[in-house]
């Protein structure tokens, strides 16, 4: 029996790794409470983390997280580890490799202090001077808690202090942005740019932080009077590179040298309502440039990409280089504008989808995204309709439809109104389930006396959770201002039921008893 004990104690010794305080090491959350969170890093003890040292993301039972080692072994014969400890190791480890590296590092203005700011650098306090910020005439507002470049200017490693610039890191930043532009460019190469100023002789464009002069013998094949006829300021335009002097940082552009005017004779090759294929040259928020032969673009108007869905942001479903079929609409030659169309090419669902889905009728769907009033659902054909947050639930208290759904999760919706001219369909998820607020009313009358705990508090009074399905409202004036004031998140109260609206689903409390 000895033997066997002592074979177990070494096997049992053998399997707990080799700990030592002011190190981080791996661990495993196998317990979260409201005060603390219970960590597992594979020593004989477990340990305890006060839970205000985590993300709210990482506060999840078989997570893996770092863990700084405090102490072996406490009074109470556990481990002593922190969280934030092990965060700002490890973001003063890389303070210090970016400082030795000289490297612009990113870091959040916290607050303003006495002669500059504060700004959080990978979980380190750093100070940033007023006389380094480039912060002149900038309002408060715009500079904290927002997120800028900065160079490490001082570190003191043994007082863990750091002192920036975001001064130099502006400079830094445009000197080597602007070597990098002289560096990549060609002669006889294309370049986007930007029209800076215009003047009698030419035009200044800026090529992404060097400038290079587009005169105005080389700006059309066609005589002009004055350069304002083809560029503006703040104009975007593709430019040749016809010479680059370096020595005395000078750039010559062509923009008549890339192509013939293809205008001439556009309405002998296209016509109004031919389908044709080009390439995405450029996106805007508004829409599509495509390219349909060299010279000419097209414009697909966000209105035009899609019957059923509704699109923000191009950028999304387009990427530069991707060829299209389109519809030519209209052909303007003087104005060289021409409009297309994706969406006239398919059939448009909206013209039968009240047979399709008729209002009252239960559909499958799925999780397409969120806003802060609903989540859209997408159903058949790609048409999409909304769910709005009032309608998820007959009974909970919905603040963020992310808290109940996840993206791409699969759903049953009832079919509650279809608007066909704006082309909306509203659903509904609670109407799957019977109403059950008469029942709620009928268990819950009025002067029934609560037990109750607090949800959260508000200027207009305190919600509080009735039971796991049902929250209500105590009203600011049925409750003791002085009570009032301790209450917090989590606190008991008792309270008498004074409202019950079933139309709205409301309990309305009192806790003046």
């Amino acid at each position: 029996m000895p033997e066997d004990r002592s074979v177990l104690e070494k096997l049992y010794n053998d399997s707990i790794k080799e700990m030592r305080e002011n190190q981080i090491t791996k661990g495993r959350i196998v317990s979260v409470k409201s005060k603390e969170v219970l960590v597992d890093v594979g020593f004989k003890s477990e340990g305890l983390v006060p839970a205000a040292e985590f993300n709210r993301d990482e506060m999840q039972v078989g997570k893996e997280l770092d863990f700084f080692i405090e102490s072996i072994e406490d009074d109470a014969g556990m481990i002593k580890l922190s969280r934030e400890k092990a965060r700002c190791m490890q973001g003063w480890n890389d303070v210090v490799r970016h400082s030795e590296n000289n490297e612009i590092v990113d870091g959040d203005v916290s607050r303003k202090v006495k002669g500059g700011f504060l700004v959080n650098v990978k979980g380190i306090d750093g100070f940033l001077p007023a006389s380094l910020s480039s912060f002149k005439n900038v309002p408060d507002k715009d500079i904290l808690h927002k997120s800028f470049k900065f160079k490490i200017i001082k570190l003191n490693k043994l007082r863990y202090s750091i002192i920036l610039s975001r001064k130099e890191a502006i400079q830094k930043e445009r000197e080597e942005a602007k070597e990098k532009i002289w560096l990549e460019l060609k002669v006889g190469n294309v370049y986007p740019g930007l029209v800076k100023a215009v003047t009698d002789f030419g035009a200044f464009i800026d090529l992404g932080g060097v400038d290079g002069l587009l005169h105005i013998t080389d700006m059309s094949w066609f005589k002009i009077s004055h350069p304002s006829e083809i560029v503006a300021v703040g104009d975007r335009i593709e430019v040749v590179i016809l010479n680059i002097d370096r020595d005395n940082n000078k750039i010559s552009l062509g923009l008549k040298q890339r192509l013939p005017d293809p205008w001439q004779d556009v309405e002998s090759k296209f016509s109004v309502g031919i389908k044709i294929k080009g390439k995405v040259v450029n996106i805007v928020p508004f829409g599509v440039f495509v390219e349909l032969e060299k010279g000419i673009e097209g414009l697909v108007h966000v209105s035009e990409i899609s019957w059923t869905k509704k699109i923000s942001n191009p950028n999304e479903v387009f990427a530069i280089g991707d060829m299209v079929e389109s519809q030519i609409l209209t052909i303007d030659r003087e104005s060289r504008r021409i409009a297309l169309s994706l969406k006239q090419l398919e059939q448009n669902p909206w013209l039968d989808i009240e047979n399709k889905f008729p209002v009252g009728s239960k559909v499958e769907g799925k999780v397409k995204g969120f806003t802060k009033y609903g989540v859209f659902v997408e159903m058949d054909n790609n048409l999409e309709g909304m769910v709005h947050v009032s309608d998820i639930s007959w009974t909970k208290k919905i603040n963020n439809p992310q808290e109940v759904l996840k993206k791409g999760q699969k759903l049953e919706v009832v079919v509650l109104s279809i608007d066909n001219q704006n082309q909306r369909i509203s659903l509904g998820l609670k109407q799957l389930q019977p109403n059950p607020w008469p029942e709620i009313a009928k268990n819950y009358p009025v002067d029934t006396m609560l037990d109750t705990e607090v949800v959260s508090i508000t200027d207009f009074g305190v919600f509080v959770k009735i039971d796991d399905e049902i929250e209500g409202l105590i009203f600011s004036d049925e409750i003791d201002p002085a009570k009032l004031k301790e209450l917090k998140p989590g606190d008991k109260v008792q309270v008498k039921v004074i409202k019950m609206d079933v139309e709205q689903g409301k309990v309305g409390l009192s806790a003046k008893i």
